[in-house]
C-alpha cells in the first residue's frame, strides 16, 4: 500500500473544490482512455464526497462506461469483510481469535500443526502455514476450486515455515480457512453471513460475493493487455476467482464509501473492537525483518509526521483496487480498476498535480 496517497487530505485544503475537481478530472482523462478499460475513483472527507467519477469502459463488448456505481472485483480488500465477520462472531462469544485451528479442522494431516496455529495468526498473515497449492501448475482445477478445495492442500502441510506469530508471510488461503470457520460456527454459507452482517447493515445493496458462477452479467470485466490487445482476464481466465474468501467481493467505489461510513459509525463492529481491528498486532518472539504492521487484516502505516494510515489493496486477474484511509482526518480514497495500472506512479502524479 502507498501511504503517500494519504497526503491528499493535507492538500485538499489548499485547493478550491472546482479547481480540485478539474485537476483530478483532467489527470484521469489523460491517464485512462474512454475506449479502454479504466477506473472508478472516490475521495471522501468526513461524510462529504469530494470527487467521484468513472473513466473508461466496464465492458469492451457492450461498451458500457465505468461509473462510480460500476461493480468491480475488489480482490484482497475482500479479506477485510471476512475478518470483520470473524470479529463479530468473537464479540458474540461464538469463537475466539485464540482458538486453534484444530478445533475447526481436526483432519489436519499433522495434529500438532493445527494446534499451534490460531485464528489470530490467519487474520494477520503470521501462521507460518506454507501455500502449497499448485495454482498455476493446475490452473484448470483452480479455475473452479472453491474455498474448501483451496484450503485442503494447506491442511496437508508437513511443516511450518516459521513459528506462528513470529514472522509475516502474506497468505491468500488463510482467508479461505477463515471463511470455512464462519460456516462452521454459523451453520450458514459464509457469503450469506457477510451479506446479512455487513452489506445489509451498511446499505450496500448492490455489492455481492462470488458463489459459484460469475456473480452477475452487469459487473465490469477485468482485462490485461496481451500482444497489444486488451484481453479479458477475470472469471474463467484467471485461477482462484471461485476461492471467494480471499478475493470474492464485488463492489463499487460508492458502495465502499458506505462500508467506510458503517465502520466509522459502529454499525459493523462496536467502536472499541473497530479500533482494535485497526491496531497493529504484535506477538511474542517476533523475528521478522520489519516491525509488525498489520491489524486484523488491515495494513497500518504512518505518515512522515506520525499520522496513522489504515487500508488494503487488491488485485486479481485484470482487477486492481486500492482502499486507503487517514482515520484521524476522516479521509477515504478508493480507486477500483478493471485493468493493471501502476499504482505507485499514479499516486505520485496525483500528488504532484495537487501540489501545483
Amino acid at each position: 500500500m502507498n501511504v503517500r496517497l494519504l497526503l491528499l487530505g493535507v492538500l485538499l485544503s489548499s485547493c478550491t473544490q472546482p479547481d480540485l475537481n478539474a485537476r483530478l478530472d483532467a489527470y484521469f482523462k489523460k491517464e485512462f482512455s474512454d475506449q479502454e478499460p479504466g477506473v472508478a475513483v472516490l475521495l471522501m472527507k468526513d461524510t462529504v464526497v469530494i470527487f467521484s467519477r468513472g473513466y473508461g469502459l466496464a465492458d469492451l463488448t457492450t461498451q458500457e462506461a465505468i461509473t462510480p456505481n460500476t461493480l468491480f472485483n475488489v480482490g484482497s480488500i475482500s479479506k477485510t469483510f471476512v475478518s470483520n465477520t470473524i470479529l463479530q462472531l468473537q464479540d458474540e462469544g461464538k469463537l475466539s481469535a485464540e482458538d486453534s485451528l484444530y478445533k475447526y479442522f481436526p483432519s489436519f494431516k499433522h495434529k500438532e500443526i493445527a494446534q499451534r496455529v490460531k485464528i489470530k495468526h490467519l487474520l494477520t498473515h503470521t501462521s507460518g502455514l506454507p501455500d502449497v497449492r499448485p495454482v498455476q501448475q493446475d490452473s484448470v482445477f483452480y479455475l473452479t476450486a472453491n474455498d474448501a478445495e483451496n484450503w485442503y492442500p494447506i491442511t496437508q502441510a508437513d511443516s511450518l515455515e516459521f513459528e506462528p506469530g513470529t514472522k509475516y508471510n502474506y497468505s491468500n488461503p488463510a482467508f479461505n480457512g477463515l471463511a470455512l470457520i464462519i460456516e462452521q460456527v454459523t451453520g450458514k454459507k459464509w457469503q450469506d453471513v457477510v451479506s446479512a452482517n455487513i452489506f445489509q447493515r451498511a446499505g450496500m445493496s448492490a455489492s455481492t460475493i462470488t458463489d459459484g458462477a460469475h456473480p452477475r452479467s452487469v459487473v465490469s470485466h477485468g482485462y490485461s493487455k496481451i500482444g497489444g490487445v486488451w484481453t479479458e482476464d477475470d472469471y474463467g481466465e484467471e485461477p482462484t476467482f471461485c476461492a471467494a474468501g480471499n478475493g470474492g467481493v464485488w463492489s463499487s467505489v460508492n458502495e465502499l464509501r458506505l462500508y467506510e461510513l458503517a465502520m466509522r459509525n459502529g454499525i459493523i463492529l462496536k467502536p472499541a473492537l473497530q479500533t482494535e481491528a485497526s491496531t497493529v498486532k504484535t506477538f511474542p518472539g517476533w523475528l521478522g525483518e520489519a516491525p509488525p504492521f498489520i491489524g486484523w487484516s488491515w495494513f497500518i502505516g504512518q505518515m512522515p509526521d506520525g499520522r496513522k494510515t489504515v487500508g488494503h489493496t487488491g488485485s486479481q486477474g485484470g482487477f486492481y483496487a486500492n482502499y486507503v484511509t487517514l482515520p484521524e482526518e476522516k479521509l477515504l480514497l478508493v480507486i477500483l480498476g478493471n485493468r493493471p495500472h501502476d499504482r505507485e506512479r499514479i499516486a505520485s502524479e496525483v500528488l504532484d498535480l495537487l501540489s501545483r
